[in-house]
């Protein structure tokens, strides 16, 4: 479609290139193109960066596309007030271009229409399917924001989001430590994780709820939730019941080993396969996840309650197998990563 256009930049604002406007906009509204996608169409034709806000919603995209759901509309920017108290906008930095009033124009009844036929989700769904909707990667910027204030948060509320791997009782206990429902805490179940939304900072000291583990997300606001939830189920696949609670802010470059590696590829690290082959045998993995994290055999063997001599016999058979030192600084980094790698795998 935009390949049936020239550069706005290059256009004359005669009646056939004033008609090639016209059509642009409307065959967005005939696809009923949502929300997000009409400001990034209009944005890249524009050649600047545009906008809709208004409803409790604020979507902008720059000259490339690129979608931002928070910001202010600039004191210079040339707008269009629409009904009901919204409004589209173009930043155009210089002077403006002979189709601009045509493009605000055109960008203004393509966004009314989007406005329109992005209805709101029914009430009835329940808070879940809310939740599963502001959580949604593929949800439009307008039926995210009316979720959120069928949920009673703000579209501009700084919201965190959990990922839960937990029994229904566990969960309800952590829900109730956090706050409860009646206090804004929101959730959803995604198969065996259950997402937890909340208007609130996490406290810093989470109580281990059972065996349920754990993955905070990044504080965000609530438009930008499914980044949240997404850093949360990243942290998750590192938890497990001798650290349940893993924030997504601590992960540093380790979360960059759960977003580009695939199980498979896990699976062909040498250092996996031979700790697969010491996982059969009685508390060994228990005990080589001790020395990784603590700074000598004694410690180590305090950690695992497991006499110093007894451990230190037990690590050179697992040395043996896995074919080196794994009580020297290297040996230990090395051994943690291999730990964490097949946790990963496993998750």
């Amino acid at each position: 479609m935009e390949g049936l256009i020239l550069r706005l930049s290059a256009l004359d604002a005669d009646a056939e290139n004033a008609l090639r406007v016209i059509g642009f906009f409307d065959r967005l509204i005939t696809g009923q193109a949502d929300l997000d996608s009409l400001v990034r169409h209009a944005a890249q034709l524009a050649e600047c960066p545009a906008g809709v806000t208004g409803k409790g919603l604020f979507v902008r995209a720059d000259a490339a596309g690129k979608i931002a759901n928070t910001g202010r509309v600039p004191d210079a920017a040339a707008r269009m007030e629409l009904a009901d108290g919204a409004l589209v906008w173009l930043e155009r930095g210089g002077n403006p271009l002979p189709l601009d009033a045509m493009v605000l124009e055109r960008f203004g009844i393509a966004a009314a229409a989007a406005l329109d036929h992005s209805r709101p989700p029914k009430p009835e769904l329940g808070d879940p399917a809310l939740v599963e909707l502001v959580l949604s990667e593929t949800a439009g910027s307008a039926d995210r924001s009316r979720a959120l204030q069928l949920l009673g948060i703000r579209p501009t509320a700084q919201v965190v989001v959990l990922a839960v791997r937990a029994e229904l009782a566990e969960l309800d206990r952590l829900v109730e430590e956090l706050g409860g429902r009646p206090a804004g805490v929101r959730t959803a179940d995604f198969g065996a994780r259950h997402a937890v939304l909340l208007v609130a900072a996490v406290p810093e000291q989470l109580p281990p709820h059972g065996k349920a583990l754990v993955g905070v997300g990044d504080n965000v606001p609530a438009m930008d939730a499914p980044q949240s939830w997404r850093a949360a189920l990243c942290a998750l696949r590192f938890a497990y019941p001798g650290d349940p609670v893993v924030r997504a802010a601590d992960l540093g470059g380790f979360g960059l080993l759960a977003e580009k590696l695939t199980p498979a590829e896990i699976a062909g690290v040498r250092d996996v396969q031979l700790l697969d082959r010491l996982a059969g045998e009685t508390d060994l993995l228990e005990i080589l996840l001790a020395v990784a994290t603590t700074e000598s055999v004694r410690k180590a063997a305090a950690a695992v309650f497991r006499h110093h001599s007894t451990v230190a016999a037990r690590l050179a058979h697992a040395e043996s197998v896995l074919g080196f030192a794994v009580d020297t600084p290297a040996g230990r980094s090395r051994l943690h990563l291999a730990l964490l790698l097949r946790r990963l795998r496993d998750a």
